[in-house]
């Protein structure tokens, strides 16, 4: 166990060493945890107010390849592998996917562990739970080494909740 963690340290050393773009992505908020505070969170189970369901296939294609969801939505997205290729889907902004992308293509053993992530072996059934907190574009991809550059993109378009003249009041007496 001390070797795998110690052999797990030193490899994330050097993945952090080997690629600049993704060294920037992470310092523009974008790499892992990170990533999440600016395209939503990990969502609760108990909180989900929709399920869809995405296919990834060997076509390099999700099906569907563009969602719509409400700001606050937490949606339930269940991912199923149609293909017999190994496939995924990583949620995250274009230049953090493009730079993931690069760095897969330098390590493509990697393996992912993130809520913002799923991994699938063909005809495997997996599901995300996330929370869309910000409105605007969240691009997913495939970063298996060349599924990304074949154009296995898509994207959720997160609309922006819409505030409620009913609930906001014209004066606030509240003193400080």
């Amino acid at each position: 166990m001390k070797f795998r963690n110690t052999l797990l340290a030193w490899a994330s050393a050097a993945l952090a060493a080997a690629s600049p773009a993704l060294a920037a992505a992470a310092a523009d908020g974008q790499h892992h945890d990170h990533a999440n505070a600016a395209m939503g969170e990990a969502g609760q189970a108990s909180q989900v107010t929709r399920t869809v369901e995405v296919q990834m296939r060997d076509s390099m294609q999700f099906v569907p390849s563009k969602l719509s969801v409400k700001q606050g939505e937490t949606l339930r997205i269940v991912v199923k592998n149609a293909g017999q290729l190994t496939h995924e889907i990583v949620l995250g902004s274009e230049k953090y996917l493009k730079a993931h992308a690069e760095l897969m293509k330098k390590f493509p053993e990697m393996e992912h562990a993130e809520p913002n992530m799923l991994t699938l072996a063909g005809g495997k059934t997996g599901e995300l739970v996330w929370k869309f907190s910000r409105a605007g574009i969240v691009n997913f991809a495939c970063l298996q080494p060349g599924h990304f550059e074949a154009g296995m993109k898509g994207q959720v378009r997160v609309a922006a909740a819409k505030s409620s003249a009913k609930n906001t009041p014209k004066e606030d007496k509240h003193a400080h």
